[in-house]
């Protein structure tokens, strides 16, 4: 078997987070490859991956939060809320004001209860709303609660479709699609996303993402003992604990949450508090 490790991905646009999971399929030569947090073909940026054992950790990585770039026009609806999306509405938006937009994003900074867009992954009663809408059922999916720490405007241009750059800083499952079509819904003009770029997730951000391109002339990946330092707070046991979490035992440790736990360099497991012990919450080693 191949190493174990993640592999951070510049993803490109026009190609599906299941296509860049194919591509490094293949070139770690293992089908054992996973990723976290989906990416719509449009979208660009980093898409994180595990390969092997690192599969293993993506659902523990500490990548709820997370930033994007994105474009958003105002006066033009569409279906996917998307520019992907056929245009469901046009209207002149010349009247709306530079003021008026950024109050509109404002109002969806902090707690917020949002309504996924209909193409979306989630499921509803065992089918993807995405597959639900293209074979022409209407789909209510219900609101979820989400985390946007920031919308910061960076660039505003008016006219009877005016468009809009924003940095937001978000919890996971947030959808930006959905902030362009709520701003554009309280301007009663409507509004989609014609650009999104994803430039971190978590502690992983466009300078540790590489290109398919690079990937190709060079393969590399961070290791599953470098991803987990980096990830998690980390404890170096003895080598009797060590021994111990290679039996999947508890142990007397204090812990403050989840935590990476070593021996010497080498991850041996993910640990959290629980009694006033520390209890295995993922081995990775026999």
């Amino acid at each position: 078997m191949t190493a174990s490790g993640l592999v951070v991905v510049d993803k490109p646009g026009g190609i599906t987070s299941h296509g860049v999971v194919s591509r490094v399929r293949r070139l770690a030569g293992t089908r054992k490859v996973g990723h976290a947090g989906t990416l719509d073909p449009m979208a660009t940026g980093v898409l994180v991956l595990g390969v092997n054992r690192a599969t293993r950790l993506l659902g523990h990585l500490m990548l709820t939060d997370k930033v994007y770039e994105a474009t958003i026009r105002l006066g033009v609806a569409t279906h996917t809320d998307d520019a992907e999306g056929e245009v469901v509405a046009t209207v002149d938006a010349s009247a709306v004001t530079e003021e008026q937009i950024r109050a509109a994003l404002a109002a969806q900074v902090g707690e917020i209860d949002q309504v996924p867009t209909a193409v979306s992954a989630i499921k509803i009663d065992g089918r993807r709303a995405y597959q639900r809408v293209r074979a022409g059922e209407d789909v209510e999916i219900p609101a979820r609660r989400v985390r946007v720490d920031e919308i910061a405007v960076s660039r505003v241009e008016l006219g009877e479709a005016p468009e809009v750059d924003v940095t937001v800083r978000c919890s996971s499952g947030t959808y930006i699609r959905a902030i362009a079509r709520d701003a554009g819904a309280a301007l009663g003009v409507g509004g989609h996303l014609t650009a999104l770029r994803r430039t971190a997730v978590g502690g992983f951000g466009l300078d540790s993402a590489r290109t398919l391109e690079q990937l190709d002339a060079e393969f590399s990946m961070v290791s599953l003992d470098d991803a987990a330092r980096a990830s998690f707070p980390s404890v170096d046991l003895d080598p009797g604990q060590a021994q111990e979490v290679r039996y999947g035992r508890r142990l007397d440790l204090p812990l403050d949450g989840l935590t990476a736990v070593f021996d010497g360099g080498e991850f041996l497991a993910l640990y959290e508090p629980k009694g006033g012990q520390a209890r295995p919450v993922a081995v990775f080693v026999g």
